[in-house]
């Protein structure tokens, strides 16, 4: 394991000595430049999240909304929605910028996000029945292929998982997987990785 690093029980890889960037309006306005792929990768993870619960969900929660592309998404179909981001980037019209369980909602995303948190135990407090996540794939083939990861990025991606360590830290949590995937490798395909998958998607259901 690489030094400033550890494996925790469950498989998660941990930054342990972290020096914090910045997360402001540029940070989040840098996803703009990804034009129509931003756009078409938020709605496959609509229609993914839509055929996975089989309904169209009352209320949902865009934790590190970033440029609120997906909420944009979904703003013609679900009724309310509330984006959690600590950039100064706007909510987009019609959505309402809150602090995760600032009000119960029936799924919570994680798109790109949960990786940047400091501590991830918040987890088991969510009041939600659904967590809809995507995070960058740890094969962790081995310290060499972990230094040179693309997506390893020290101080700002905290956490690395792998699929078996993602759903496991979820059910320590009371959550049950019902559905994983790299359905985003269609739009997001990493050809230093490629032909192992790059982007881990999961739901879950609270148990």
């Amino acid at each position: 394991m690489l030094d400033n690093y550890e494996m925790l029980p469950n498989g998660i890889i941990r930054q342990i000595n972290i020096t914090k960037i910045k997360y402001d309006f540029d940070y989040s306005n840098k996803y703009n430049s990804y034009g129509e792929r931003s756009r078409y990768l938020s709605y496959l993870r609509y229609g993914v999240l839509i055929g996975v619960i089989q309904h169209i969900p009352t209320s949902l929660l865009d934790v590190g909304y970033g440029n609120g592309d997906f909420l944009e998404a979904c703003k013609n179909s679900i009724p309310n929605l509330y984006g959690c981001d600590v950039s100064d980037y706007p909510i987009p019209d019609g959505c309402t910028k809150i602090q995760i369980n600032d009000v119960p909602v029936e799924v919570t995303c994680f798109f790109d996000s949960l990786e940047h948190f400091e501590d991830i135990s918040f987890i088991k407090t969510l009041n939600t029945s659904y967590v809809y996540i995507s995070v960058p794939w740890c094969h962790y083939l081995s310290d060499k292929w972990f230094k040179n990861w693309y997506h390893r990025r020290e101080n700002e991606h905290i956490y690395h998982f792998n699929k078996d360590s993602l759903i496991a830290f979820f059910q320590e949590n009371g959550y049950t997987c019902i559905y994983s995937g790299s359905h985003e490798d269609i739009i997001r395909i990493n050809k230093t990785v490629h032909p192992l998958p790059n982007i881990l998607s999961c739901i879950f259901k609270k148990m």
